[in-house]
């Protein structure tokens, strides 16, 4: 059996690497191309691949939108230098079947591919600990409604001084509810903060 592959990745040149890697194995045939997620779209409807190989972060239609369309119809292996919580939980959210790196061996990219069109699971190990590190990470209660306020105050832009004036509290409670905000969601900072709130849906 041949495993049909469409690489999806705004640089060309990395596209004819990709190419190049599947020319030399036996067993796998790239069926086409696509530089977004919408073209990537498209074009698994026309061809019918096996497994997409997705880049995420692409000028217009990203990785994770085409996912969400894509899967699980299709089996989505993600292919890119990111690593990020912020990168990693909504790809995987989304329905991709894996998460690969790109500085992972040929050898490696081709049986994750052959996995993936099994419908396997494959994570990179650094995918893989963010992961364990996530579903880990202790759940430490619901956020009270001050605190979403502040959350919400931060992911606007607003400094302690001027969530503390807005909300007519002082600096020193808004350093209190902070602290909080920051153990409930299991971050260690105030723009990790806002990433996870944005997404888990506490702001928008």
């Amino acid at each position: 059996m041949v495993i049909r592959v469409l690489v999806v990745d705004d640089h060309p040149i990395v596209r004819h690497g990709l190419r190049g890697a599947f020319a030399g194995a036996d067993g796998f045939e790239v069926v086409g191309e696509a530089a977004d997620g919408a073209e990537a779209v498209r074009r698994a409807a026309a061809l019918r691949p096996d497994v997409v190989l997705m880049d995420l972060r692409m000028p217009g239609t990203g990785g994770v939108a085409a996912i969400r369309q894509l899967a699980p119809r299709v089996k989505v292996l993600v292919l890119t230098t990111f690593d990020t919580d912020a990168d990693v939980l909504p790809a995987i959210a989304a329905g991709a079947t894996g998460y690969l790196l790109k500085d992972a061996p040929v050898e490696e990219l081709l049986r994750a591919v052959g996995a993936a069109a099994r419908g396997e699971a494959v994570l990179a190990p650094a995918v893989a600990g963010r992961l364990m590190g996530h579903v880990r990470r202790p759940a430490h209660g619901a956020l009270t409604e001050r605190e979403l306020q502040v959350l919400r105050l931060l992911a606007d832009g607003a400094g302690n001084r001027e969530a503390a004036a807005r909300l007519l509290i002082s600096e020193a409670s808004v350093k209190t509810h902070l602290l909080h905000i920051y153990d409930k969601l299991g971050v260690r900072d105030r723009a990790a903060a806002v990433a996870e709130a944005f997404r888990r849906g506490l702001v928008s």
